[in-house]
């Protein structure tokens, strides 16, 4: 990976728009990632992947697909922005000139980003996981006929909209609120901190999977070269990406799947509350299952891997360069 140094303000334009393109190619498996980690033994409304993605497109259309996503692309920029922009000061403070970083130096400068990134990441998926859950949690009611009791729920659920259910005509599900409905409802009732419930859980996912990603990633995307200051092509910085960030999102899926758990205010009939990490670990062990740590993780590896092979493919060769490598791309293609 080129140690070369680019502007603060282009680290941070590339990393924005890298995490923009990103999300919106695969948002809807980020929400049926969501969907499957939240659900409980005997309560399945959903069987797999492709059955929560064809359910939700049946019962809540293509928009439903987005469900909050436009928290994720309005606060994606600032978090990707400082995830990659602080991995690469860290990498550049702990650099010698012309000595490759040691492998525990670049987990040392995967650990710093990883650290910076949870504030903005946190209020981000706190508001995320909110939006993304909710179908699940109307489909429950809908089976159950047993409204939710959680005082999250009141957040969720405010006028009945006319939906289609999975396999009937149209039916009453709960019409979403916004985010920002949410984030001054939190605000009100339980100030800055209501917007980072489940910090700790997001430190102990996002660091680990730092430390291990950027320094796989590095070693990946300059294999073959012999100098340092060599840019590598987009296609194999979105290669090295997509691979890096398969390998580090399966590695801390268990902790993704406490994080979510706990970051969810709303519960369905029998889903019980967590009173932090450890509660939430020992819980899932003991009424799930060591089953239930890797609930999502097939979902999780196909997000993080084009998520992660297109941001680092186009912050690393920059915005211009990126559409002008695809629009030569789409010349030569027949």
């Amino acid at each position: 990976m080129a140690e070369k140094q680019i502007s603060l303000p282009a680290k941070l334009i590339n990393g924005g728009a890298a995490g923009i393109i990103g999300v919106t190619c695969i948002f809807p498996i980020d929400l049926v990632k969501t969907r499957l980690q939240n659900q409980r033994s005997g309560q399945q409304v959903y069987k797999s992947m492709l059955d929560c993605l064809m359910k939700t497109l049946r019962s809540e259309g293509c928009f439903g697909m987005y469900r909050g996503a436009a928290v994720n692309l309005t606060l994606v920029t600032p978090e990707k922005a400082i995830k990659l922009a602080a991995n690469d000061y860290f990498r550049h403070l702990l650099a010698k000139d012309g000595v490759a970083l040691s492998l525990s130096k670049e987990m040392l400068a995967g650990c710093g980003a990883g650290t910076c990134q949870v504030i903005i990441t946190t209020p981000m998926e706190m508001l995320k996981i909110q939006l993304q859950d909710a179908g699940r949690l109307a489909s429950q009611q809908l089976v159950s006929r047993v409204p939710c009791s959680s005082p999250g729920c009141k957040l969720l659920a405010v006028s009945p909209v006319l939906a289609r259910a999975y396999n009937v005509g149209p039916i009453a599900f709960p019409r979403r609120i916004s985010a920002t409905q949410i984030a001054v409802e939190l605000l009100h009732t339980q100030g800055i901190k209501g917007l980072y419930k489940g910090l700790g859980a997001t430190l102990l996912r996002d660091v680990p999977f730092s430390v291990i990603y950027f320094p796989l990633f590095a070693h990946l995307n300059r294999a073959g070269h012999n100098s340092l200051e060599e840019k590598a092509p987009f296609f194999r910085s979105f290669l090295a990406g997509c691979m890096a960030g398969s390998v580090a999102a399966v590695s801390v899926n268990p902790c993704d799947v406490i994080k979510t758990r706990l970051q969810s205010m709303g519960k369905g009939r029998n889903e019980e509350s967590y009173n932090g990490i450890i509660d939430c670990a020992r819980k899932l062990w003991m009424k799930e299952g060591p089953l239930a740590f890797l609930k999502g993780a097939g979902c999780r590896a196909l997000v993080i891997a084009p998520l992660f092979g297109i941001a680092q493919g186009i912050y690393f060769i920059g915005v211009g360069e990126f559409l002008i490598e695809l629009y030569q791309y789409g010349r030569l293609s027949p």
